[in-house]
């Protein structure tokens, strides 16, 4: 299952000669004007552990893609698996999730992260950024799939693929 994300290749960067900041070579850095940090409060949370209850609320309806268990019930998911830091310098508070495949080998990892990242970007409103991770020394190759599974162009190349896509929505579909 780890063949369904494409590997970035030169195509991909930029070959324009500008830097990360958008500027050439040794030009002068513009500083970017940075809107105020929406507080918590304003988000609709009276807490950090508000905000982590109402994700955890999204994660644990996910299905497993082989079961018919949710990530819940097969303890993938847990609430002390998701961990909510302070806001970046960009005012974007970070998103840390943790879960942990069922096996050493699970070969569905990759759509597990995939279903958890999706389920979380549409279901809250406002911008978050998210780092999703197998728990340590829980997978084989868990290095490999963090990667993947963190990486913006990979995950927008896997929800292109028209199979891939309906995986993904049986598995983050709400039950009636």
């Amino acid at each position: 299952m780890l063949s369904f994300f494409r590997k970035k290749t030169s195509d991909d960067l930029t070959g324009d000669g500008t830097n990360s900041t958008g500027s050439a070579g040794g030009g002068a850095v513009v500083a970017k004007e940075v809107a105020a940090s929406p507080s918590l409060t304003q988000l609709g949370y009276r807490s950090v552990d508000d905000l982590r209850e109402t994700i955890y609320d999204f994660l644990r309806t996910i299905r497993d893609p082989e079961k018919p268990n949710t990530l819940e019930d097969l303890k993938v998911v847990y609430e002390e698996g998701i961990f909510v830091q302070e806001p970046t310098e960009g005012n974007v508070y970070v998103v840390r999730i943790e879960f942990n495949p069922t096996v050493p080998h699970c070969s569905l990892a990759t759509l597990i992260g995939l279903c958890i990242r999706i389920k979380v970007q549409r279901s809250l409103a406002h911008n978050l950024k998210l780092d999703i991770y197998i728990k340590k020394g829980a997978h084989s190759t868990e290095e490999e799939i963090n990667k993947q599974i963190n990486d913006k162009e990979r995950i927008a190349a896997a929800m292109e693929n028209p199979n891939l896509r309906q995986l993904v929505e049986n598995c983050i579909k709400e039950e009636d």
